[in-house]
């Protein structure tokens, strides 16, 4: 009998130690979320920014609830691999400057959501347009402009720029170029209401464009090599 309730008193101790073992585990996970989390955004109102854009881009398929989780995580990645930047999984100063967010602004401040708009229009007119005429450079930033008023395309300036294989210069990686001041002169005066191209929400490269699709479109002015259409 003693044999008996020393070998019930091992399995009660070792059942108990596993239990415990499991539940150390789960709150080991728990805490290693919460860390992932508190790298990647400082707000939830930031990863939820975050998570808007990524899906409106497709690169992100889940639920747009502020949590930074392992979804989030491989989601940036994607997005970070796809634009040549550094595969982290975090959204630091770089990767949150290619989506068009300010981080700490909360994605509210008008002021600061300007500034990183014409950043990055700024960046995407040097990448596609330089070496245009300046006229032609603000053109280009003109359409990413009227796409962005336009009802067939993203509202927003990031949203149209990173709609997937709408502009050469994401897929090849030269949207991550510093820009002159020439580009970012050329954004300013697209954003105050210049528009070169009167109205055009396409234009391409005669020469080296290859779509049928895009000679069918109505072309409204030539600057340089860049055709603009409707």
């Amino acid at each position: 009998m003693k044999n008996k309730s020393k070998i019930a008193l091992s399995l009660a101790f070792a059942f108990i130690s596993c239990a415990t073992g499991v539940g150390a585990y789960c709150m080991t996970n728990q805490s290693s979320s919460v860390s992932d989390s508190a790298l990647a955004a400082t707000t939830k109102a930031e990863n939820k920014l975050i998570q808007q854009k990524l899906k409106k881009w497709g690169y992100y398929t889940g639920s747009v609830d502020g949590i930074y989780g392992p979804k989030t995580k491989e989601a940036v990645k994607y997005f970070q691999r796809k634009n040549g930047l550094a595969v982290d999984g975090i959204v630091g100063k770089k990767t949150a400057a290619a989506m068009g967010i300010t981080l700490g602004s909360s994605g509210s401040g008008s002021s600061n959501q300007s500034s990183s708009d014409l950043a990055l229009l700024a960046r995407c007119v040097h990448a596609e347009a330089r070496g245009e005429s300046y006229i032609g450079q603000v053109a280009v930033a003109a359409v990413i402009l009227n796409r962005v008023k336009s009802a067939s395309f993203p509202n927003t300036i990031a949203g149209v720029i990173y709609q997937p294989w709408a502009f050469t210069c994401v897929n090849d990686g030269q949207i991550n170029l510093e820009p002159n001041q020439t580009a970012y002169k050329a954004a300013q005066d697209a954003l105050n209401g210049w528009d070169p191209s009167y109205g055009s929400l396409y234009y391409y490269n005669a020469s080296t464009a290859t779509s049928k699709w895009i000679y069918s479109r109505k072309t409204v002015v030539t600057y340089g090599k860049h055709v603009f259409a409707i």
